[in-house]
């Protein structure tokens, strides 16, 4: 039987070094997830040129004159005109409003440098070093109205060495990023979806 896969976007800020990993993974025949757009709220981004050079469609939205209501409004007819199933944020820096979660309810998934709940926020590998922990990692976690606080889909964790630099723990924590949030969207999807439509429509 073919695969019906479902048609993922993914929101960046930056380079979307997590991106590409969702990039790469959906070349495999297994993946359930197609991802047909890119979009940052930063025309600057990196990953832009990256995810065209992949073949991706790709979209730049900056602030709006009108406000973050306006700018939340343009992105999601974007994602719908684009018949998006699932978003994945991707190193994505906005905060999305609660209206715009609702909209999209348990169709956002995110990747968090920390091991939620533990660290969430900004700079959470500085975070980690600065309350002396043994510990650090990673969180893939579904997107709610409260900032890095929804279900957990699953984590990697690395252990904090002595003398660690943020740039250090960070590169580590990342390796697993790459790995883990490409196995936890597939997971979701298989776990969420039928094969026709989403068990919970937004």
């Amino acid at each position: 039987m073919t695969l019906n896969r479902k048609r993922g976007a993914i929101l960046i800020s930056g380079r979307g070094s997590n991106m590409v990993s969702l990039l790469r993974a959906a070349q495999l025949d297994d993946f359930p997830v197609e991802f047909t757009m890119v979009i940052s709220d930063k025309i600057e981004a990196p990953g832009l040129g990256i995810a065209t050079s992949a073949g991706v469609k790709t979209h730049a939205l900056r602030h709006c004159r009108d406000g973050r209501e306006a700018w939340e409004d343009e992105l999601h007819q974007l994602l719908t005109d684009g018949e998006i199933d699932l978003i994945c944020l991707a190193g994505f820096m906005r905060l999305l409003s609660a209206e715009f979660v609702g909209r999209w309810a348990e169709k956002i998934l995110n990747i968090h440098p920390s091991l939620l709940p533990d660290f969430p926020g900004l700079e959470a590998q500085a975070q980690a070093l600065d309350a002396g922990v043994s510990e650090a990692g990673c969180t893939v976690h579904v997107v709610t109205a409260e900032m890095d606080a929804g279900p957990i889909l699953g984590q990697a964790k690395v252990p904090v060495n002595a003398g660690d630099s943020v740039d250090a723990l960070s590169k580590r924590i990342l390796a697993e990023e790459h790995q883990l949030y490409p196995a936890l969207v597939a997971k979701y999807v298989q776990d969420h979806w039928t094969t026709e439509e989403p068990v919970h429509a937004g």
